[in-house]
This record gives C-alpha cells, structure tokens and sequence, in this order.
C-alpha cells in the first residue's frame, strides 16, 4: 500500500461551520463540505415544541420487557456497533444548546469515511499515546504497530490476567481515538475489540515474515477493508435488504451524490441513522454475571455507569483497596463481555446463555431514553426538535423527491397510539422525517428492517462514503474484492467472524474461540 494508506485522516480538525442559509444555498451534490444536503430544494418542516412533545410522549415503549417487540433478526450488538461506526464518520462536539442559535454549526469534526480514524487517530507517529512501544527494534524508545490494550481488575472469583478494558489515563479516561467510545460499556467493548482485531492482524503479518517497518499500514489497510465490507454486508444490509449494496455499485447512487468529497447529509445524520434509538433495550443479558436471574441484570444504566466518560472508572482517584461496585479505577473482571449474547457465534447458544435480540426498528423508545440523566431530558423529542432546527423536509416530501411507488399513506401513520397524536397535530399528512423513517420500517418492514425511504438512503450514504475514500477497497479494488481472512464462509466477513478471529468470546467463561 506505501502512501495509499490514510494514516494523516486529519482527525479533530477545526471544520467549517456552515449556517442554515450556507447550507441552503447547495446543490448537495457539488461538494458542500463536511455538512450538506440531499435534497436542498425541499421546503423545511416547522412544527412546534407543543406538538412535537407531544408525538415524542407517544413514542415511549408501553412494554420494553414485552418478547412482541423484539426483532429477531437484528442481535443486539448491532445496536451499538451502529452507534460505534456513527462515531467513525461523525464528530460534532457543538453542544444542544448552542445547535438551537446555529443547528449545523460544527466546531470540530471526524471524517465522513468508515476509515477507523476513531480507532488510529493519526497512527503511531501522531498518535503515540494510542500505540504500544516498540520493544523490538529500538527498545521501546518509539511506538511499534499494535494498539494499547487495557487490563482489569479482578472482583469476586474472577481472577486472572485479563485485558480485556481500553487503555486509560491515570485517572481513568480512555486513551482512544474518541472519548465517546467509552460512554457505554457494550460500545466501549466494541472499540476493544477493534483494537485487539488490528493486533491480531499485526502478529499474522509478523509471524508471515513480513518486514517490522510495514506491519502497521498493512496491517490498517487490512483491518480498514474488512471492516468497511463488514458494515456494508453485514450491517447496512441486515437492517435494509440483502443485495442492495450490489445493487447501488452497479445503478449508481441516485440521491447522495458528489463529485470527490463525501459530504455528511443532513437528512442522515438528523434523521435517517437515528434509527438505533429504537433499536436499544431497556435490559441485557451481558454475561453469566450480569444477566437477567443472575446477581443482577445489565440494565442500560448501569451500562452507562461503568465507563470513564460517566465517573465510574476514575483511575488512580479510586479508592485503594477499591470498594466495588463503583468508582473503579478500571473496568472490573466481572463486566468482561461475553460477545455469545450480542452475535450470533453459535447455531444455538447453550443453556443459559441468552442471545440479545435488538428492539424492533419502530417508533417506540425504551423509557430510559425519554428521562436522560442531568438536564437531556427526552431523547424522542431532541430528535425531533433537531430535526426541525436542522430545517428537515417532511418524510412525505422526500418519498415524493425520490418517486417512491408507495409511500406511507395518512392513514399507516396514523395507526397506533403514537400515529393517533401524530394525526391529531395534522403530522400524518407533513411527517417528520425521523418518525417518518421508523414508521415506515413499522408498516413496511414490519419493524426488522428500514422501509423504501430510509432503506435507500441509509444504503446509499454507507456506500457513497466507503467508495469516496480514496484508500477504500472500492476505490483502489472496486466492488469485485472479497475479504481474505478467515471466516464461516469465505469470501464474506461479519462482525461474528471478526470476533471469532479476536478470540477472547467470553474471557470469564475461558472461552476464546467457538
């Protein structure tokens, strides 16, 4: 590869910051920069905070425990390999509050590609505190290829030499490519086993004989292309339809369009990608320890609380000896993951490990995220309250841009109880675009997967991104390259695969292989 790797991708660059107005002056086509629109002539939504509270009231789960809203076909874990891959090509670090006095405003940024700038940073040189040293060729006086690898502390009886957390400051902070990897823990050990993935490749490349000074871009590009095939066919297609990669790559995209740059539209990141808020649980079954009917459940706050980024994890401030449950100075053996409840491994998991399905891709959001902690308030209605300030067009006015054949009808969006609070406030004829989104996956997709519109898009934007980068396999190898590493069948690569390459299933159990 030499210089076609992308280790400069110009992470935590000041960006531009555009106004409403700057946004829509473009073509969205053209190049607009970091933030753009698809389709720039359509008429913004406006509806009030009244109504818009509302409809996000009526979108609270009645019954997150309920089986009935459960989508079988989506585990869990791709939840929050979602949230991570949107921290991979996003990085807006402008507050709410300061979104509603310019709500495209971004002060700093990540680059639109799946190039994993999150986990590299700017590699070894730029980067140093990501890297291990390189004990091998100058005694550890520069960082060598492999990532830094947390360890954690042993609680109860789980004892051993586990490094199993992401490597953290002394007081605890993670030291990654982007401090909201650490916000959740199923998303922080989404992030460690990206970084165990790329060492992995890195000792494969080693023990092959290839040469110490070009393990690391390698080794990068290696990891990049497989994790970028990886989302396109496992991720974008499993919650949109199979073949509709395939099918963009050789029809051309139709409504994200640019002429070299890939630009971050609106339409997706307000909207359409927001689409995993309905996909969270209220509870999961994390290992052996923290599972439903075990010492307790691993509830979505406790899944936030043992993080650096909550103050649960604050390094050396802990208290010596600590005194479980929080604060910790590092992740504690006994929240280790066992990936078998996230993926699909197994055919069948056995006895008592239970597999995390995701919630239906619906409009109905788990209770927790209507009450955020500190002043976040309902997270429903932030998202529609974005959207508005983003200047949105309506859910309708899209399917009519995009000629959708068969659009959501008055009466589909009506249907429910959240569809009746939409009708009251006349919103099943001018829909918000992100409740537009999930109640077409509701009606269309029957909540396991996206409808017409959000389907083309999601798909659309995913592609555009991977093959506007210049160091992507579709740019350099075009769509005909398949992965090579190891997996259940060759040719393909899904997350499971990535994890049974890591190893390391579920460290408590021993287990790490299947």
């Amino acid at each position: 590869m030499g210089t076609d790797v992308n280790v400069h991708p110009g992470h935590g660059k000041a960006g531009r910051q555009p106004t409403r107005q700057f946004l829509d002056t473009l073509s969205g086509h053209d190049d607009p920069g970091m933030f753009g629109r698809m389709f720039p002539t359509l008429e913004p939504l406006a509806v009030d905070d009244g109504p818009l509270r509302e409809l996000a009231d009526a979108m609270k789960d009645p019954a997150p425990g309920d089986a009935a809203g459960n989508n079988l076909n989506v585990p869990a874990g791709f939840t929050y390999l979602g949230q991570f891959v949107d921290h991979d090509i996003t990085l807006d670090l402008t507050s709410f509050g300061e979104k509603e006095a310019d709500p495209t405003a971004v002060t700093n940024f990540r680059t639109p590609a799946l190039d994993l700038d999150s986990v590299y940073g700017l590699g070894p040189d730029g980067s140093r505190h990501l890297y291990a040293r390189n004990s091998a060729s100058d005694s550890g006086k520069t960082p060598g290829p492999k990532l830094l690898i947390g360890k954690t502390v042993n609680v109860d009886d789980i004892t051993g030499d586990h490094r199993n957390d992401l490597p953290r400051n002394p007081e605890g902070f993670a030291l990654i490519g982007d401090h909201r990897n650490d916000e959740n823990l199923v998303v922080a050990q989404t992030h460690l086993a990206m970084l165990k993935f790329h060492n992995k490749v890195c000792d494969q490349l080693a023990a092959s004989g290839k040469p110490a000074g070009e393990i690391f871009e390698e080794a990068r590009r290696i990891v990049t292309w497989h994790y970028q095939w990886m989302v396109l066919h496992d991720f974008v297609e499993r919650i949109t339809e199979k073949g509709i990669v395939a099918k963009i790559l050789e029809q051309g995209r139709r409504f994200y369009r640019f002429k070299k740059i890939p630009y971050m539209p609106v339409e997706f990141s307000g909207a359409v990608y927001r689409l995993g808020h309905s996909m969270v649980r209220q509870v999961y079954s994390h290992n052996r320890i923290f599972t439903p009917g075990g010492l307790a459940p691993a509830t979505l706050d406790l899944l936030f609380r043992f993080t650096g980024l909550s103050g649960g994890i604050i390094g050396d401030l802990a208290p010596n000896p600590i005194q479980p449950p929080l604060p910790l100075p590092v992740l504690s053996s006994n929240w280790i993951i066992d990936w078998r409840r996230y993926y699909k491994l197994l055919p069948n998991n056995p006895a008592g490990v239970t597999l995390n399905p995701s919630r239906k891709i619906d409009p109905f959001i788990v209770p927790q995220l209507h009450t955020l902690p500190g002043d976040g308030g309902s997270l429903p209605f932030r998202n529609l309250k974005r959207g508005v300030l983003l200047g949105l067009p309506s859910g309708q006015d899209v399917a009519k841009a995009m000629k959708i054949k068969n659009p959501l009808t008055p009466e589909e969006i009506s249907k429910g109880s959240d569809g009746a609070v939409a009708k009251k406030h006349g919103l099943h004829q001018h829909t918000p675009l992100w409740y537009y989104i999930l109640k077409e996956a509701e009606q269309r997709g029957s909540g396991e997967r996206l409808g017409p519109v959000g389907a083309t898009l999601l798909a659309e934007v995913f592609v555009g991104l991977v093959h506007g980068d210049h160091q992507s396999y579709l740019w350099l190898k075009g769509k005909t390259w398949k992965p090579t590493l190891p997996s259940q069948v060759p040719g393909e690569f899904t997350m499971a695969d990535l994890l049974r390459f890591v190893g390391d299933v579920s460290p408590i159990d021993g287990i790490s292989t299947v």
